[in-house]
């Protein structure tokens, strides 16, 4: 991905807001004129009678299995709402509550032997002086999840569960020194190698020696629907072969994490936590239908994780397989967008500002310079860098992008051919 220059921030707040009904009982007694009556037709007649009455409700509602299963049969248990249909016009079949139960016991029952949990262990450097010429070193681990997407050892995953390295001003994390994977109902730890890693999309390929294993499978991610059932598996805070059911909240989701990336995702209500990253999100057939990944947490925030929708993976898991990571076509530029007012204070034109063109890239072997704006792409307008991205990421490596450029008040067209990103 090209860089930009662009901050974001993208954080919301979610406030629940419940509003409570009351039902009251409202009951009403009124005097009517006392009258002279004997003993048996006052008193006795209306016992015997509101007995038999009584009698005659209950064996009616209990006694008579026909009247009693035509009764229930015309109730609640009879009235729900299937979400299995393939069709997006929102109109489902019936069918009957009672079944959700056993839903969600085949669908754990069809993944859990194929999800993993991962450890990873790797060195932390931590200054323990105030002028900084004191290191002591110590050891950590991670725990997250995984899914195994071949029988000979193949487990997709994260990328920020196996790739840890990070540093500040007070200490250094390394990269993994060991990553280990225990499989369902066994505790052997098999010792895992990293195939290939993608930062950009969070994905990352590891390899286990062992075969035959149960391979997950999956399900067209493109199809889902909001309000179907759906099931978050993995290991939170390392309880291992841990589920938790709820529904697709949402398809197609942007969310921006901390580190500026956003990604568009599945949304669901079913619960993520520490640990549930790089685990599987199955529909009600137990077929992986995305790869939990992130959560928002805070205050007022509950039930809001989130999952890549596992058809966007496919193409990247084969590349992180065949080449150890993904390759994507280049143009060789720090961007800087430039919107309306700013155009305006410096005399400029919305679009892309170059700030930075990299040596032998193919913007420069195009003769693309420092302060030219790109404002086309492909013959399609451009204002900021995702826009540039989305249509270059449209091309292979090789290929020939179209640029318009504004350089000091002239239009003119460039045509380059993309490289490969470093």
């Amino acid at each position: 991905m090209e860089e930009n220059e662009k901050e974001k921030n993208n954080t919301s707040n979610f406030k629940a807001v419940q509003n409570p009904t009351t039902y009251k009982v409202m009951s009403s007694s009124e005097k009517t004129p006392k009258s002279k009556v004997g003993f048996g037709r006052g008193i006795l007649l209306p016992f015997f009678s509101g007995v038999v009455g009584c009698a005659v409700v209950i064996g009616t509602c209990f006694g008579i299995p026909s009247i009693r299963n035509s009764i229930f049969n015309n109730g609640i248990n009879n009235t729900s709402y299937n979400s299995s249909n393939s069709s997006n016009s929102g109109l489902v079949s019936q069918t009957s509550l009672s079944n959700y139960s056993d839903t969600s016991i085949y669908a754990a029952n069809k993944i859990l032997p194929s999800i993993v949990g991962i450890k990873v262990e790797y060195n932390v450097n931590s200054l323990i002086s105030m002028f900084g010429n004191q290191v002591a070193t110590s050891t950590a681990t991670a725990s997250g999840s995984g899914i195994i997407i071949s029988d000979d050892g193949y487990i997709l995953t994260n990328n920020h569960i196996v790739a840890t390295s990070s540093e500040d001003s007070f200490y250094e994390v390394s990269e993994a020194t060991k990553i280990t994977v225990t499989l369902f109902n066994d505790d052997t730890e098999y010792e895992a190698k990293i195939i290939g890693k993608d930062e950009q999309t969070d994905l990352a390929v590891i390899k286990i020696d062992k075969t035959g294993l149960p391979k997950a499978e999956f399900a067209d991610s493109d199809s889902i629907k909001v309000g179907e059932f759906a099931m978050a598996v993995g290991s939170p805070l390392g309880m291992q072969d841990s589920v938790t059911a709820g529904i697709i909240s949402a398809v197609n989701r942007e969310v921006t994490d901390s580190d500026g990336k956003t990604y568009k995702l599945i949304q669901t209500d079913a619960a993520i936590n520490a640990g549930n990253s790089g685990g599987a999100l199955v529909n009600s057939e137990g077929k992986v239908i995305g790869i939990n990944t992130l959560k928002l947490q805070g205050e007022g925030i509950e039930g809001m994780g989130f999952a890549i929708p596992i058809n966007s993976t496919t193409d990247i898991t084969s590349q992180l397989i065949q080449y150890s990571k993904v390759r994507r076509p280049y143009i060789g530029i720090t961007g800087m967008e430039i919107d309306s007012q700013t155009a305006e204070k410096y005399n400029l034109v919305e679009g892309i500002y170059i700030r930075d063109v990299e040596n032998f890239s193919a913007a420069e072997k195009a003769g693309l310079k420092i302060g030219d704006v790109i404002i086309e792409a492909d013959g399609k307008s451009v204002k900021t860098m995702d826009e540039l991205n989305e249509i270059k990421n449209s091309h292979q490596i090789g290929d020939e992008l179209k640029l318009k450029i504004n350089r000091e008040g002239k239009e003119s067209e460039i045509t380059l051919t993309l490289g490969e990103q470093p």
